[in-house]
């Protein structure tokens, strides 16, 4: 898996963590693969490290992939051209499995016994190391270092005769948090994994059904939002119209709570809940368990933003855009040079020295990973003239990483996970720092306290309870002895 460090289109003055995938799906609409490009323009929030659409004429499939963002590469008259038909499907693309070449982009395509498939894929696979050694030595040929290319494998080499059924015996050797669109010759696939850490969405465009990460894809198009993809649920949509099928075991729901935290965009509406509504509620909560006199509530733009506006209505402190984001500066401009990567967040971030300068300042992120960005921005606040500054996150401490596909470093990279408040507050040069607490992001969701025994969601970034097994990670670390003794069957069987 890649790291922060690994990954070549990662600016390395930005410790913010990264969401692996965007997915959407469009069937039966005309110009769908111009319909899917616009959806993918909603979720490039998702990924912007590549981007792909494959589409289905009646005869033939289409695809592309490009490294880059989606209005550079899927735009002109000749869309319908290129990727002609009335299905498709496409993908945003961060890089948390797998590098960063053009091999790994998806929408991924095979020719298989039973028709074409193409396949899009959010999340990360916990076993994925597992299943591709063992099917490496089964005489499988991986094209790519991708956990998704694993998953067309496992469909392949099914012995089921239908190709849905080869989805579920696939989607029954695999492990982690993922949300999966696929296209066959006569579907159009959703499944979410059993607990529904990855967030998938039902839409309906003019009578027809659209699968997308989020409700903000829909709104991009004009289409109705129908429902969530319930955890562990399959659709299958053809001409017959949408089926729903169960292939999992019953399990409680534990959605990812960092969709609400920071990725998900702010309207969008996730698992039943606004995400803006949320996070200004983690604003509200977060001025009752660590308020602070001051004059002005600042936000660090852009996704601290409805979380200062929760702290400073709830305060009373006057809200200020006291740091304003220069959205135009990509990482093209970011010189390999130390003094010059030195000005990173000055490139992105500019102190508005009228609302800061003499002003006691509550600073709200919406969370601390490594610490390296909030450090810069406070030292631009100071340096504007603030007579204090004090670091407020909208989420509790990150003391552990995650393995569902979300970027984020080991834990000897986390800040709070190395340092006590008081040396993170050393750290971080602000006048006080607080986090909100775990019970106050569960208030946030209106979920009442967290019961350690029954989570209502997936939160281990804060907690360390993996809802799932990591299988690869216990092998890696010599944690198992029995999935040791298991891979070493399976690759010697």
């Amino acid at each position: 898996m890649s790291t922060p460090d690994q990954n070549p289109w990662r600016d390395p003055d930005d410790d913010r963590p990264r969401l692996e995938c965007g997915v959407f799906g469009v069937y039966g609409t005309p110009d769908a693969a111009v319909v899917t490009a616009l959806g993918l323009h909603a979720l490039q929030h998702r990924g912007q490290e590549a981007c792909g659409i494959a589409s289905f004429d009646g005869q033939r499939f289409h695809t592309e992939r490009h490294m880059g963002l989606v209005g550079d590469n899927f735009t002109g008259p000749d869309m319908t051209d290129r990727l002609p038909g009335t299905t498709a499907i496409g993908h945003t693309r961060y890089s948390t499995s797998g590098g960063s070449f053009i091999r790994n982009v998806q929408p991924m395509f095979a020719d298989l016994e039973a028709g074409g498939v193409a396949l899009a894929h959010n999340g990360n696979l916990t076993n994925f190391l597992t299943l591709r050694e063992r099917l490496v030595q089964e005489g499988a040929i991986f094209q790519s270092t991708s956990d998704s290319e694993v998953i067309l494998h496992l469909i392949a080499r099914s012995r089921r005769a239908k190709i849905i059924d080869r989805f579920i015996d696939a989607l029954m050797q695999i492990e982690g948090g993922y949300a999966l669109i696929a296209l066959t010759n006569k579907k159009l696939i959703g499944v979410r994994d059993p607990l529904g850490i990855r967030p998938l969405v039902l839409g309906d465009l003019a009578g027809k059904p659209v699968l997308a990460s989020e409700t903000c894809a829909l709104d991009m198009i004009g289409a109705r939002f129908v429902r969530d993809i319930e955890h562990g649920e399959m659709v299958i949509i053809d001409a017959k119209g949408l089926r729903s099928v169960r292939p999992f075991p019953a399990a409680q729901a534990r959605p990812c709570v960092f969709e609400y935290v920071y990725f998900a965009r702010p309207d969008s509406i996730v698992n039943g809940r606004s995400v803006y509504e949320v996070r200004k509620r983690m604003g509200r909560r977060l001025s009752q368990e660590s308020g602070v006199p001051a004059d002005v509530v600042v936000p660090v733009p852009d996704s601290g933003v409805p979380a200062a506006i929760g702290y400073a209505q709830e305060s009373g402190v006057p809200f200020e855009m006291g740091i304003i984001r220069n959205h135009y500066v990509g990482r093209t401009f970011i010189q390999p040079t130390q003094g010059v990567r030195e000005l990173g967040v000055r490139m992105k971030h500019s102190p508005n020295r009228e609302a800061l300068a003499g002003k006691r300042v509550i600073l709200i992120d919406d969370s601390i990973v490594r610490g390296t960005t909030s450090r810069k921005i406070v030292r631009l606040v100071r340096e504007a003239g603030a007579k204090e500054v004090h670091l407020r996150s909208a989420s509790p401490p990150i003391m552990w990483p995650d393995f569902y596909g979300i970027d984020m470093p080991d834990r000897d990279k986390l800040l709070a996970a190395q340092q006590s408040l008081e040396e993170m507050t050393k750290f971080l040069e602000v006048d006080s720092l607080g986090f909100l607490t775990v019970d106050g992001l569960y208030w946030a969701m209106e979920a009442g306290p967290r019961d350690p025994a029954n989570p209502q969601f997936t939160d281990h970034y804060f907690t360390g309870d993996y809802p799932t097994r990591l299988l690869d990670r216990e092998i890696a670390e010599g944690r198992n002895d029995l999935a040791e003794r298991q891979l070493s069957f399976l690759v010697s069987a």
